[in-house]
């Protein structure tokens, strides 16, 4: 400002006064104690002007210095942030007295108010980028949590489908199968058969061997179902030592030659015990309910276990 021979944006904190922009001068900071802003920001609205600080009782004997230099004159306006609190002041100074013409003092306070302004609008736009980073952050851990809860679910629906024992799909998932393959059988015209699969004296197994015998035994003949069925078809265990296989696009004979190779491959595995199977095949009847294809494979299934066990029964 014309006739004065520094001016300085200064801002406060609880023990100093630093300058966020100076000019006529050097010093970067002063203690808050000896500084006219600490008077200034008292009055957030007004214009503190001292025209001598040695008339001045606030400053009489301890005047501020500045750049060397002993401070006379000073006129300050508070910068104020967005709800009104003084931050520190806009301030023109002098080492000798002085004093401002009106049009000075209206210059001095539009000045604070436009710094005041762009003080508050860096602060902002430091909040918001710090809210972009961390909206960003919680974008991407939201999109992590998101995509490990959906691996969980489809694990925990997957867990939810399958036996633990055998990886074989479990009695559910095989009824959900046995019912779409009805409906499309019923609109397609195509074959379809399903497929009960018990193991011979079972019971003795785990009775002279131990159940975690009997376990490796379940185990193994689902990885022969799982070798069978890869291609096509569903291989479930159905319960205890009960297995239901669903044989899509099969007709009866197709699907009572392939039970009797799985019956070979079962009575093959190499395992202390002796195992074999005793299955049941039976093929759809266009319009029939699921009870009743179901209920003639175990019919097959039982004659196939009367008749001596270790062998594959058909049921047209």
């Amino acid at each position: 400002m014309a006739g004065k021979s520094m001016a300085a944006v200064s801002l406060v904190d609880e023990d100093r006064q630093w300058f966020k922009a100076r000019h006529g001068f050097d010093t970067c900071e002063t203690p808050r104690d000896r500084s006219f802003c600490q008077y200034a920001i008292l009055e957030p609205h007004r214009l503190m002007l001292v025209e001598d600080a040695e008339q001045d009782e606030r400053f009489a004997g301890r005047l501020p210095v500045i750049g060397g230099k002993s401070i006379r004159f000073y006129a300050g306006v508070p910068l104020l942030d967005g709800e009104g609190m003084a931050l520190g002041s806009l301030c023109v100074f002098d080492s000798v007295p002085g004093t401002l013409e009106a049009s000075q003092a209206a210059a001095l306070r539009a000045l604070a108010r436009q710094a005041g302004h762009v003080i508050e609008l860096r602060r902002v736009t430091r909040a918001l980028d710090q809210q972009v980073r961390e909206s960003t952050w919680f974008e991407r851990e939201l999109a992590r949590y998101a995509e490990l809860l959906e691996r969980q679910n489809a694990q925990l629906a997957e867990q939810a489908r399958t036996d633990p024992l055998t990886g074989l799909s479990n009695r559910r998932a095989f009824s959900t199968a046995l019912a779409l393959e009805i409906e499309r059988a019923n609109v397609a015209g195509s074959p379809l058969c399903v497929a009960l699969l018990d193991l011979d004296h079972f019971k003795s197994i785990n009775d002279v061997h131990g159940h975690a015998e009997g376990d490796r035994v379940l185990a193994e003949v689902g990885k022969v179902l799982q070798a069978h069925f890869a291609a096509a078809g569903v291989a479930a265990r159905y319960g205890g030592e009960e297995f239901a296989l669903l044989l899509p696009d099969t007709t009866l004979d197709t699907a009572r030659a392939q039970c009797e190779l799985l019956r070979q491959a079962v009575g093959a595995l190499p395992l202390g015990a002796v195992v074999s199977a005793s299955i049941g095949v039976t093929a759809y009847r266009p319009g029939e309910t699921y009870a009743a294809l179901l209920e003639r494979a175990d019919e097959a299934l039982y004659r196939a276990k009367r008749d001596g066990r270790n062998r594959v029964e058909s049921k047209a």
